[in-house]
């Protein structure tokens, strides 16, 4: 059987290995660990959601995980322009990291409202 391919899944897969180096980097080269443990947290937590969504036992609780992915997204967002203005992270990698959050929040939107429309 051939799985479908999810640009939802995949993008936040490698958003979520992103995080996973940043908070590698953070760590070892800023000696920074409790604003990196905490975009560790939301970050990865984004696409976990998003996969455990795929599963879900009906089309509320396919929503409600997307909508917790969401959360995470927006607080991800937070962390990063927080890391930025303390200068954890440079405008390059921190524009960088946005570009692929927001991507991922816009698709989030998108999928939670063509969810709702389908009901």
């Amino acid at each position: 059987m051939v799985m479908k391919k999810n640009i939802l899944i995949d993008k936040s897969i490698d958003f979520g290995a992103r995080i996973v180096k940043l908070h590698r980097y953070s760590a070892k080269e800023k000696h920074e660990s409790v604003l990196s443990k905490q975009i560790l947290r939301s970050g990865t937590s984004i696409g976990a959601n998003i996969n455990e969504a795929q599963y879900g036992n009906s089309k509320a609780d396919f929503i409600a995980k997307l909508h917790i992915a969401l959360k995470e997204t927006s607080e991800t967002e937070y962390w990063i322009h927080i890391l930025e203005k303390s200068d954890y992270l440079d405008g390059n990698m921190a524009s960088s990291l946005l570009v692929d959050c927001l991507e991922i929040k816009r698709i989030l939107i998108a999928s939670i409202n063509t969810a709702k429309e389908s009901k």
